[in-house]
């Protein structure tokens, strides 16, 4: 059977939720800690997993089932991204506000920021410029870039010539690769409890139809498909859409399940936590809003505002997407 839609969630709620670019910006979905390689002796023995529009946490007890303390590197990498200051700051791409903790004390990581075009590297190059690459030069909302601007007219040609700087306004051209990452140790048969979270880089889209007239765009497939929207939730959508001349907008949030299987699986516990957005101003309860996901099995609701989904001995196949629905009242 073709493991596909099973269970629909969809709930209704009060919130704001900001707009973002006019035509829409993708979610950049980053996903959870992995091991170099492939860590066969180590097990997630449990993972929650909280999401919502405004924080990702990830909370881990990682058992070491071998007869020896295991010490390796554990990473936390993000998608390669590049200058597209007019949808999210670098700093957003970046996910700049990641924390860490392990064993209920915050820790410390180190970051590499390695910076490529058309697969070639120029790490070493950009950094003997002294060219900070993930901010692609701090670069400003104006389209400034302070560090390139300190370069020599010989300095600016050369970059120019490889194609990491544009030759008429001098924007940044390359691409971040980047990941935070430490050193572990995973002692003999013992729990280790990591503790991550970040910022998550929500997507949008403006213009959507939800399947409705003979030839259904782009966006209303992904959204149908990709939040398994169907049944009374549908319905909704399409008195929405047609309401407003067939159009009515998304959010979304992205998550990399299948980063945990780097490590030995299955997860033997798994739990998604959902939180709904929160009414952010009271003087404009405007907005009537839906959410919905993908999920082979129950989804439970804990109480007003959180949604849970539990699996045992879970091993991911497919990433997750958790989109928003922004909906006026007027329209029912």
């Amino acid at each position: 059977m073709k493991l596909r839609t099973k269970y629909l969630f969809a709930i209704a709620f009060l919130a704001t939720i900001p707009l973002y670019a006019d035509d829409g910006a993708a979610s950049i979905a980053a996903g959870g800690l992995v091991v170099m390689g492939k860590e066969p002796r180590i097990v997630m023995a449990k993972e929650v997993l909280k999401i919502s529009m405004d924080k990702v946490v990830v909370d881990y007890d990682f058992r070491n089932d071998s007869d020896g303390d295991i010490t390796t590197e554990v990473a936390f990498p993000i998608p390669d991204y590049g200058n597209a200051i007019e949808d999210f700051s670098a700093s957003a791409q970046g996910f700049d506000d990641f924390k860490l903790w392990i064993d209920g004390s915050s820790s410390h990581y180190r970051v590499e920021t390695r910076a490529f075009l058309n697969d070639k590297e120029y790490t070493r190059l950009l950094n003997g410029m002294h060219i900070d690459i993930g901010t692609f030069g701090h670069e400003t909302d104006n389209d400034i870039s302070p560090d390139v601007s300190k370069l020599s007219p010989a300095q600016r040609k050369q970059l120019e010539e490889k194609g990491l700087l544009d030759r008429d306004d001098a924007e940044p051209r390359w691409k971040v690769q980047k990941k935070y990452y430490w050193k572990q140790t995973f002692p003999a048969h013992k729990i280790v409890h990591i503790r991550h979270e970040y910022t998550p880089v929500v997507g949008s889209e403006n213009s959507i139809k939800y399947g409705m007239g003979a030839e259904p765009d782009a966006q209303s497939a992904y959204a149908l498909k990709g939040f398994c929207i169907e049944g009374n939730l549908l319905t909704i959508l399409h008195k929405i859409a047609y309401d407003k001349d067939k159009d009515a907008p998304y959010f979304y949030v992205n998550f990399i399940l299948t980063t945990a299987n780097t490590w030995k699986t299955p997860i033997e516990d798994f739990t998604l936590i959902v939180e709904r957005p929160h009414l952010k101003d009271p003087n404009h309860p405007s907005l009537a809003d839906y959410m919905s996901f993908c999920w082979d099995g129950p989804v439970t609701k804990l109480d007003a505002d959180h949604f849970s989904a539990y699996a045992v001995d879970f091993v991911p196949k497919k990433e997750l997407s958790i989109g928003f629905f922004d909906v006026e009242k007027s329209v029912f």
